[in-house]
């Protein structure tokens, strides 16, 4: 009995946690992961920050939009294959956007101020001409969205401010998610031809969803959106004491368990020494730092083979030209 018992208690406690799971909007391998309002539900209003106006200035996107075709791209996590898919769907939009598509990617964060200074480091990452705005709405972004903050990236296509077609990324890929996303966008545009969407990406970003680096084929720097943020803020010449020493930890902290990063800061610091150029670069203890990793990663020098013996006819020349006279034995 008391074993009988002790398996109605354990059946039930696992009940009620497989419960707490799906209303918490845990998935199971396997189980459909949702973020955002569906196919056929209405995109509610949009309040989102254009911090590349100065000053930043708040709009809606979606009543922008109007009753026509939207795409919205909400970037939850600034990582690698996030930022290269995002973009790639902003160059392909803006190709369309003569055929009446509105777009916009949003960044999701708990650090509003943290982000739109990231934003406006790399804002030369962005391809001109697209909407590019951060959520004030925290990292969970708006309440009436119903966005799952696990995963990477939503994106959601539109029309006549209802959702045709909803994407959920925990690991967004171009090559896995590009052609039904492209896909999508075609559909609601009236149907056409499906674009190879790794044409509009570039180099730069096609490594970026490789993972990037220099080994990639890149500039490192380039093709990492966050080291590149860290070093123009570490570098400005109105930088306070305070901030430099605060960008240099977070810097070091990243340096620490990136093994790309320190090679391209170590060529990055070297360079600027190397060349004389050091007091062009941010304030006097941003300097320090930059001497310190210039030391700390400097690029290990090439080794070059070893000479050997040459027995060609030409080394038996003397300096005019003329075979050298074999000494008899």
């Amino acid at each position: 009995m008391r074993n009988v018992t002790r398996s109605f208690w354990l059946l039930a406690i696992l009940a009620v946690l497989s419960l707490a799971v799906g209303q918490l909007g845990f998935a199971a391998e396997g189980d459909e992961i949702f973020s955002g309002p569906q196919p056929g539900e209405r995109v509610p209003p949009l309040t989102v920050r254009n911090v590349f106006e100065d000053p930043a200035v708040d709009f809606d996107p979606v009543s922008s939009a109007k009753n026509g075709p939207l795409l919205l791209v909400f970037v939850h996590k600034r990582e690698r294959p996030a930022f290269g898919l995002a973009n790639t769907l902003l160059r392909y939009s803006l190709t369309r956007k003569k055929d009446g598509l509105s777009t916009a990617a949003v960044f999701l964060t708990g650090d509003l101020t943290e982000t739109s200074n990231w934003m406006r480091q790399i804002r030369n990452y962005f391809p001109p001409g697209a909407t590019v705005a951060v959520s004030p709405d925290g990292i969970e972004g708006p309440g009436s969205f119903g966005l799952n903050r696990d995963v990477t990236m939503t994106v959601l296509v539109a029309k006549e401010q209802k959702v045709t077609a909803n994407f959920a990324l925990v690991q967004p890929s171009l090559q896995a998610d590009g052609p039904k996303i492209a896909k999508a966008i075609v559909d609601v545009l009236g149907g056409g031809d499906v674009p190879d969407l790794a044409k509009f990406s570039g180099q730069r970003m096609q490594q970026m969803q490789r993972g990037g680096g220099r080994n990639a084929g890149g500039r490192g720097d380039e093709d990492d959106p966050k080291l590149t943020g860290m070093l123009r803020q570490l570098i400005q010449k109105d930088a306070s004491t305070e901030q430099v020493a605060t960008v240099a930890k977070e810097l070091n902290a990243y340096l620490d368990k990136n093994e790309a990063a320190r090679k391209r800061v170590g060529e990055i610091a070297n360079r600027i020494i190397d060349a004389g150029k050091l007091e062009n670069y941010g304030t006097q203890a941003a300097q320090e730092h930059l001497k310190e990793w210039a030391k700390k990663f400097k690029p290990k020098p090439q080794r070059e083979a070893p000479a050997g013996k040459d027995d060609s006819a030409d080394s038996k020349k003397d300096k005019t030209g003329t075979p050298k006279r074999e000494k008899s034995s």
